[in-house]
């Protein structure tokens, strides 16, 4: 259930006071005087760093009934010298998006980077319930376009469907992927409705996307799960894979994705690619048979032989 807002807005002052009393005067570049009694910051010095009114910080931490704006919170972590996961929890209290989606995920340990690493050229990425990627490999990055090239709120599988030329040009099965992740995502969105960052997200892709929109109006949800995929890679041509998801919590958060090959065509795409993507050697190769039924309307399926030296591969696994 969620929190009552008087019950968050109790929360958020007991953080603010208790991250303002952990920070010396120091920390900051402010002198400490001779009759400093206030544990950690004033709250005059913390609206003083903050660029907000001291009368407005007072009222927070006294858990007034009042509204505040995601640059004002942005303002306050900085002041308050938050780490990322404090950071995180500041917005959520305040329940407000992050103007900076950049930061840090909490969510993203040493260990789980590791892992991606030692996965390659296995492509695999860890994705929030909202769809954002939060970490990936190399060969990931670069399977369906180059996701170190995007803004980090472009990052999102939703997104990069409906408006990325160079992902949907990699997808194969578009018009059958496109309602597949509006339903998946339509169903992870009932617990987090009245989140803005899910709200802002849908509201982008209404304004970007005439297809979104059309999909979107039909409210049809789709249970979570892994698929075959068929992707026409821009530097190695065809591959296939299952996709699966393993849960890294007890709920739908966050999760790694993995694509798996099926087939020894992909075991050897993927190590080229990746070998591609180390030496920075990366181009597009030449087209390759499109598998049956995979070309979208309006657009010609891909034509042309794969790369010189290589076999062209033929025949898609079907789609789940």
């Amino acid at each position: 259930m969620t929190a009552a807002p008087e019950t968050r807005r109790h929360e958020l002052a007991a953080f603010l006071r208790s991250r303002r009393e952990r920070i010396s005067p120091e920390q900051v570049g402010l002198p400490r005087g001779r009759r400093r009694r206030t544990p950690g910051l004033r709250r005059e010095e913390v609206a003083h760093l903050s660029a907000v009114g001291v009368t407005w910080y007072t009222w927070l931490e006294q858990a007034r009934d009042i509204q505040v704006s995601p640059q004002v919170l942005d303002a306050l972590a900085g002041a308050l010298l938050l780490d990322p996961t404090e950071r995180s929890h500041l917005f959520a209290l305040a329940g407000q998006a992050d103007p900076h989606p950049g930061a840090p995920s909490p969510a993203v340990t040493p260990a789980l980077r590791t892992l991606l690493d030692q996965l390659e050229p296995v492509p695999a990425a860890v994705q929030n319930s909202r769809f954002d990627f939060l970490a990936h490999n190399r060969t990931f990055g670069h399977l369906f376009c180059d996701l170190d090239a995007l803004p980090r709120e472009d990052r999102n599988s939703l997104w990069l469907a409906f408006t990325n030329e160079d992902f949907r040009a990699a997808a194969t099965d578009l018009p059958d992927l496109l309602p597949i992740l509006a339903g998946k995502f339509r169903a992870s969105m009932a617990e987090h409705l009245a989140e803005p960052a899910w709200k802002e997200l849908v509201q982008r892709l209404e304004a970007a996307s005439p297809a979104f929109r059309e999909i979107w109006a039909r409210h049809d949800v789709v249970a979570p799960g892994g698929r075959t995929k068929v992707i026409h890679n821009a530097h190695v041509g065809l591959l296939r894979f299952e996709h699966t998801n393993l849960w890294l919590g007890p709920n739908s958060g966050p999760h790694l994705v993995a694509y798996v090959p099926v087939d020894a065509e992909t075991r050897a795409g993927i190590a080229r690619l990746l070998d591609v993507v180390t030496r920075g050697r990366a181009r597009p190769a030449a087209a390759s048979p499109a598998p049956a039924g995979a070309a979208r309307t309006g657009e010609p399926a891909p034509a042309g032989a794969a790369r010189a030296g290589e076999p062209a591969p033929v025949g898609a696994a079907p789609r789940l």
